[in-house]
């Protein structure tokens, strides 16, 4: 991410200049939307959260402290959203087969699904905390900046992190299927 151009299209925004949260919001949509689905686990109640994130970091711009990363900032505002939209709807649909890679060949598509939906039902296993967490690892996040965005010491995320890699094992098993699956 861009720090630098984070940081002018804040105090653009901040001298009135509207127009530049346009370039936040190319910036950082998709890696929100990504993040958000992997922790709702729903393509609607992800787009749902990206409206929310956005509206809020544009609400609280000016509480932003530049001494931080506004990555980091807007990652903790879309980990919260997230988070407080799971824990209300605790629903988990697997996405439709048109998101899927496009596969041609009708066996290969069926093995795509069949593996989606392997994937979907292992991480449902998951609390939403967990599945963030992974998310944020998945994203490349360093400790530091998952510590940043859910306001947490490091050490705390290396455990939660270890915990949830540690159950996430679990739930695939030794055959790589989904524990219930067998």
């Amino acid at each position: 991410m861009n720090e630098a151009a984070d940081l002018e299209d804040v105090r653009r925004c901040l001298a009135g200049e509207t127009g530049a949260f346009e370039g936040i919001i190319r910036r950082y949509q998709r890696p929100v939307l990504n993040l958000a689905y992997r922790i709702v686990r729903n393509h609607e109640d992800a787009r749902d959260v990206v409206q929310s994130v956005f509206v809020k970091v544009y609400e609280r711009l000016a509480s932003y402290d530049s001494r931080f990363k506004f990555f980091s900032w807007l990652y903790r505002i879309a980990v919260n959203e997230s988070l407080n939209l799971a824990e209300k709807r605790d629903r988990r649909i697997p996405p439709p087969s048109a998101w899927m890679s496009g596969e041609s060949n009708p066996a290969d598509a069926a093995a795509a699904e069949e593996l989606t939906r392997r994937i979907e039902a292992t991480l449902a296993g998951l609390a939403p905390g967990q599945r963030a967490l992974l998310a944020m690892s998945a994203d490349g996040l360093t400790y530091r900046e998952m510590g940043d965005a859910l306001g947490l010491p490091e050490p705390t995320i290396k455990s939660r992190l270890f915990a949830a890699r540690d159950k996430l094992r679990g739930l695939i098993g030794r055959e790589g299927r989904p524990a219930h699956d067998r």
